[in-house]
């Protein structure tokens, strides 16, 4: 019985570890999926960058709770003689314990589709 006592603390800590990880590998993909498919939305010819931010938000708002997401927005750039657009995302990490990075900001880019 002595060795349950000893044994479980690390045990529930490596499980609480583990359940924190795969929260925040989850919660970073489901920003970046949405990110890229904003920046892909806003990038279209004829769309603007608040295409890109409505995009994003809808993608969201289906998979995330309301409360991970603090801001999205959007914005022209160049990369090299490329026009791109950047969708941003600044969200929380919803965290089990207290460790670990609390705020995650998140980029997608796309090359803007032009009239030639």
């Amino acid at each position: 019985m002595v060795e349950f006592a000893l044994v479980a603390p690390l045990v529930l800590l490596l499980c609480l570890a583990i359940v924190q990880i795969a929260l925040a590998v989850h919660v970073r993909a489901t920003l970046t999926s949405a990110a890229a498919e904003g920046a892909r939305a806003a990038a279209l010819a004829g769309a603007d960058p608040v295409a890109g931010v409505r995009r994003t938000e809808s993608l969201l708002a289906d998979t995330l709770s309301g409360d991970v997401v603090r801001d999205v927005g959007a914005r022209a750039d160049r990369v090299g003689t490329l026009a791109v657009m950047v969708v941003r995302i600044e969200a929380v990490l919803p965290l089990v314990g207290l460790l670990g990075p609390d705020t995650l900001t998140i980029e997608g880019r796309a090359v803007q589709e032009g009239w030639t």
